[in-house]
Protein backbone atom coordinates (compact mmCIF):
# COMPACT_ATOMS: atom_id res chain seq x y z
CA UNK A 1 0.00 0.00 0.00
CA UNK A 2 2.61 2.44 0.82
CA UNK A 3 4.50 1.47 -1.72
CA UNK A 4 1.79 2.42 -3.87
CA UNK A 5 1.04 5.92 -2.50
CA UNK A 6 5.14 6.47 -3.52
CA UNK A 7 5.16 5.47 -7.28
CA UNK A 8 1.80 7.48 -7.17
CA UNK A 9 3.72 10.43 -5.68
CA UNK A 10 7.07 10.06 -7.96
CA UNK A 11 4.45 9.65 -11.05
CA UNK A 12 2.99 12.88 -9.80
CA UNK A 13 6.01 14.65 -9.42
CA UNK A 14 7.69 13.53 -12.92
CA UNK A 15 4.87 14.60 -14.61
CA UNK A 16 4.98 17.94 -12.90
CA UNK A 17 8.40 18.45 -14.16
CA UNK A 18 7.51 17.23 -17.61
CA UNK A 19 4.91 19.74 -18.11
CA UNK A 20 6.77 22.91 -16.71
CA UNK A 21 9.85 21.61 -18.82
CA UNK A 22 7.40 21.54 -21.43
CA UNK A 23 5.99 25.03 -20.85
CA UNK A 24 9.68 26.46 -20.37
CA UNK A 25 10.01 25.53 -24.50
CA UNK A 26 6.80 26.12 -25.39
CA UNK A 27 7.32 29.94 -23.67
CA UNK A 28 11.18 29.54 -25.47
CA UNK A 29 9.54 29.17 -28.68
CA UNK A 30 6.95 31.23 -28.36
CA UNK A 31 9.57 33.96 -27.80
CA UNK A 32 12.02 33.19 -30.32
CA UNK A 33 8.91 33.56 -32.50
CA UNK A 34 8.19 37.11 -31.76
CA UNK A 35 11.87 37.70 -31.87
CA UNK A 36 11.68 37.08 -35.48
CA UNK A 37 8.51 39.43 -36.82
CA UNK A 38 8.77 42.60 -37.96
CA UNK A 39 6.26 45.53 -37.80
CA UNK A 40 5.56 44.61 -41.09
CA UNK A 41 3.98 41.40 -40.13
CA UNK A 42 2.09 43.11 -37.12
CA UNK A 43 0.53 45.69 -39.36
CA UNK A 44 -0.22 42.52 -41.47
CA UNK A 45 -2.05 41.20 -38.38
CA UNK A 46 -3.65 44.92 -37.75
CA UNK A 47 -5.43 44.90 -41.45
CA UNK A 48 -6.63 41.52 -41.25
CA UNK A 49 -8.60 42.74 -37.91
CA UNK A 50 -9.65 45.78 -39.55
CA UNK A 51 -8.17 47.34 -36.29
CA UNK A 52 -8.84 51.22 -34.95
CA UNK A 53 -5.06 52.53 -34.58
CA UNK A 54 -3.57 55.63 -34.23
CA UNK A 55 -0.49 56.31 -36.29
CA UNK A 56 2.18 58.48 -35.22
CA UNK A 57 3.74 59.91 -38.36
CA UNK A 58 5.90 62.03 -36.46
CA UNK A 59 6.70 66.33 -35.24
CA UNK A 60 2.95 65.45 -33.71
CA UNK A 61 1.33 64.77 -36.63
CA UNK A 62 -1.05 61.23 -35.84
CA UNK A 63 -3.79 59.97 -38.02
CA UNK A 64 -6.54 58.31 -36.32
CA UNK A 65 -7.31 55.37 -38.46
CA UNK A 66 -8.43 51.62 -39.53
CA UNK A 67 -6.30 49.49 -40.85
CA UNK A 68 -7.45 48.09 -44.35
CA UNK A 69 -4.33 46.49 -46.43
CA UNK A 70 -0.64 46.81 -47.06
CA UNK A 71 1.90 46.17 -49.47
CA UNK A 72 5.55 45.64 -49.61
CA UNK A 73 6.55 48.54 -47.63
CA UNK A 74 3.18 50.58 -47.56
CA UNK A 75 -0.09 50.11 -45.46
CA UNK A 76 -3.68 51.65 -46.57
CA UNK A 77 -6.04 52.97 -43.88
CA UNK A 78 -9.18 54.84 -43.61
CA UNK A 79 -9.11 57.90 -41.39
CA UNK A 80 -11.95 58.59 -39.02
CA UNK A 81 -14.68 60.42 -40.70
CA UNK A 82 -12.87 60.45 -44.06
CA UNK A 83 -13.79 57.67 -46.49
CA UNK A 84 -10.98 58.42 -48.87
CA UNK A 85 -8.08 55.57 -48.08
CA UNK A 86 -5.17 56.99 -47.42
CA UNK A 87 -1.87 55.21 -48.30
CA UNK A 88 1.23 55.52 -45.39
CA UNK A 89 4.50 54.55 -46.20
CA UNK A 90 5.53 52.12 -43.57
CA UNK A 91 9.21 54.08 -42.93
CA UNK A 92 6.64 57.10 -41.90
CA UNK A 93 5.64 55.34 -39.28
CA UNK A 94 7.30 56.28 -35.43
CA UNK A 95 4.65 54.54 -33.45
CA UNK A 96 1.36 52.63 -33.49
CA UNK A 97 -0.94 53.11 -31.12
CA UNK A 98 -3.76 50.96 -30.60
CA UNK A 99 -5.89 48.86 -27.66
CA UNK A 100 -4.52 45.79 -26.07
CA UNK A 101 -6.72 43.44 -27.31
CA UNK A 102 -4.86 44.75 -31.07
CA UNK A 103 -1.83 44.75 -29.67
CA UNK A 104 -2.22 40.99 -28.53
CA UNK A 105 -3.79 39.77 -31.70
CA UNK A 106 -1.25 41.50 -33.94
CA UNK A 107 1.38 39.07 -32.53
CA UNK A 108 -0.86 36.34 -33.77
CA UNK A 109 0.46 34.39 -37.34
CA UNK A 110 -1.38 35.57 -39.84
CA UNK A 111 -1.93 34.42 -43.48
CA UNK A 112 0.54 36.29 -45.86
CA UNK A 113 -1.72 38.90 -48.27
CA UNK A 114 -0.65 36.65 -51.23
CA UNK A 115 2.53 36.89 -53.85
CA UNK A 116 1.44 39.91 -55.90
CA UNK A 117 0.14 42.15 -52.83
CA UNK A 118 3.10 41.83 -50.81
CA UNK A 119 5.30 42.78 -53.88
CA UNK A 120 3.32 45.89 -54.54
CA UNK A 121 5.90 48.22 -52.86
CA UNK A 122 5.03 51.85 -52.94
CA UNK A 123 6.73 53.28 -56.36
CA UNK A 124 4.41 50.09 -58.17
CA UNK A 125 0.96 51.76 -56.47
CA UNK A 126 2.21 55.17 -57.62
CA UNK A 127 3.25 54.28 -60.52
CA UNK A 128 -0.35 53.33 -61.38
CA UNK A 129 -1.83 56.22 -59.75
CA UNK A 130 0.44 58.51 -62.46
CA UNK A 131 -1.39 56.20 -65.01
CA UNK A 132 -4.78 56.93 -63.99
CA UNK A 133 -4.16 60.70 -63.52
CA UNK A 134 -5.99 61.18 -59.95
CA UNK A 135 -6.02 63.82 -58.05
CA UNK A 136 -4.13 63.51 -54.58
CA UNK A 137 -2.99 64.97 -51.37
CA UNK A 138 0.49 64.31 -50.85
CA UNK A 139 1.70 65.43 -46.50
CA UNK A 140 4.91 65.44 -46.72
CA UNK A 141 7.63 65.54 -43.14
CA UNK A 142 7.83 68.70 -43.20
CA UNK A 143 4.28 69.39 -42.17
CA UNK A 144 3.34 70.83 -45.68
CA UNK A 145 0.38 69.32 -48.00
CA UNK A 146 0.86 69.50 -51.64
CA UNK A 147 -1.92 69.17 -54.18
CA UNK A 148 -1.69 68.00 -57.97
CA UNK A 149 -1.50 64.59 -59.90
CA UNK A 150 1.83 62.21 -60.15
CA UNK A 151 2.69 62.69 -64.11
CA UNK A 152 5.38 59.71 -63.12
CA UNK A 153 7.13 58.10 -60.32
CA UNK A 154 10.69 56.77 -60.37
CA UNK A 155 12.18 54.26 -58.08
CA UNK A 156 12.26 57.03 -55.14
CA UNK A 157 10.76 59.72 -55.92
CA UNK A 158 7.59 60.99 -58.11
CA UNK A 159 6.91 64.02 -60.42
CA UNK A 160 4.24 66.60 -59.08
CA UNK A 161 1.85 68.56 -61.54
CA UNK A 162 0.82 71.05 -58.73
CA UNK A 163 -2.81 72.27 -59.07
CA UNK A 164 -5.58 72.79 -56.75
CA UNK A 165 -6.83 70.22 -54.34
CA UNK A 166 -9.65 67.95 -56.42
CA UNK A 167 -9.12 69.71 -59.74
CA UNK A 168 -8.38 67.57 -62.63
CA UNK A 169 -4.72 67.77 -64.03
CA UNK A 170 -5.36 70.45 -67.05
CA UNK A 171 -2.97 72.36 -68.49
CA UNK A 172 -4.43 75.85 -67.65
CA UNK A 173 -4.69 74.59 -64.12
CA UNK A 174 -0.91 73.62 -63.84
CA UNK A 175 1.04 76.20 -61.16
CA UNK A 176 4.04 74.33 -61.37
CA UNK A 177 5.85 70.82 -60.89
CA UNK A 178 7.95 69.26 -58.42
CA UNK A 179 10.22 66.34 -57.59
CA UNK A 180 9.25 64.55 -54.29
CA UNK A 181 11.55 61.66 -52.82
CA UNK A 182 9.50 58.91 -51.42
CA UNK A 183 11.03 59.64 -48.34
CA UNK A 184 9.67 62.40 -48.03
CA UNK A 185 6.15 61.29 -47.71
CA UNK A 186 3.63 61.20 -44.66
CA UNK A 187 1.29 59.88 -46.75
CA UNK A 188 -0.85 60.10 -49.75
CA UNK A 189 -4.61 60.34 -50.06
CA UNK A 190 -6.61 60.44 -53.26
CA UNK A 191 -9.60 62.72 -53.61
CA UNK A 192 -11.94 60.44 -55.13
CA UNK A 193 -13.36 57.88 -53.01
CA UNK A 194 -12.12 54.01 -53.00
CA UNK A 195 -9.43 55.00 -55.71
CA UNK A 196 -6.02 54.39 -53.58
CA UNK A 197 -6.75 50.77 -52.99
CA UNK A 198 -5.40 48.25 -55.45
Amino acid sequence: MEWDHLFDDLEGQLASEWEAERAALDSESERLRISKLELRDRLRALCAQASVVVLDLGDRHRLRATTRTMGADWIAVTVQGDARPVLVPVSAITAVDTDHGSLLGSLDETAPLGALRDRMDLGFVLRDLARRRLPLTLSLRDGSLQHGTIDRAGADHLDLALHDAGQPRRTSTVQGFRMVPFSALRWVRAEQHGALLP
